[in-house]
């Protein structure tokens, strides 16, 4: 059972935060670091072409480790970093394909573990993150930031355990239509994927927000 404390020790807490800059600051502040975040949104709408921006800012703060999932690291994915604009020197910016929870976990334990770990996606581990195991993931490695990224059914993640990373995220992000919706415990706004594709789906309405 964890220990209670009093409102004077809460208080006098500290934590190690982001200290994002200029539009990402503006959107998501200075979060703590550690967490889930998750990151949803219908096929072909933008997840992954955002999550790979993401990483690639996440990356200026702690080394990061992209694990492809569902698509691997195949030609499909090689051109969504492309399209990503991602750094090709970002040498803090690491990716693999598919691993097992297990393999994870042991990739964490180590010395030089990245600190931010993005999993694409939910479906790929839904198995194995089952019966109060994404709880547990979080608990057991307090200070990395875990963030998922989930297919979207019914304007929510699918999957009861995209559900409950929802439930349990700090930052979330919808995305629709080449832009991303950001909210949680953060200033929230919207990131604008590809302005010409985000002004056909929503209008130019989109670009004032």
């Amino acid at each position: 059972m964890a220990r209670a404390i009093n409102t004077n020790i809460l208080l006098s807490k500290t934590f190690k935060l982001f200290e994002f800059k200029g539009l990402w600051s503006s959107i998501f502040g200075q979060p703590s670091k550690g967490g889930i975040w998750i990151i949803y949104g219908k096929e072909k709408h933008g997840k992954t072409t955002f999550a790979l921006k993401l990483a690639d800012y996440l990356s200026q703060y702690e080394k990061t480790l992209y694990i492809s999932g569902e698509e691997g690291l195949e030609k499909e994915f090689k051109d969504a970093v492309k399209r990503a604009g991602v750094n090709p020197k970002n040498k803090r910016l690491l990716f693999s394909d598919y691993v097992e929870l297990g393999e994870v976990k042991e990739k964490l334990n180590k010395r030089h573990a990245p600190k931010i770990i993005i999993f694409d996606n939910t479906t790929v581990y839904n198995d194995e993150l089952k019966n109060g195991e994404l709880r547990r993931l979080a608990l057991q490695y307090p200070t990395t930031t875990m963030i998922f990224l989930a297919h979207e059914e019914k304007g929510e993640p699918y999957t009861a355990t995209a559900k409950l990373c929802k439930k349990l995220a700090k930052i979330i992000v919808h995305i629709e239509g080449l832009t991303a919706f950001i909210s949680g415990r953060c200033p929230g706004g919207t990131i604008t994927i590809n302005e010409q594709t985000a002004m056909l789906y929503h209008g130019s309405q989109i670009l004032n927000n």
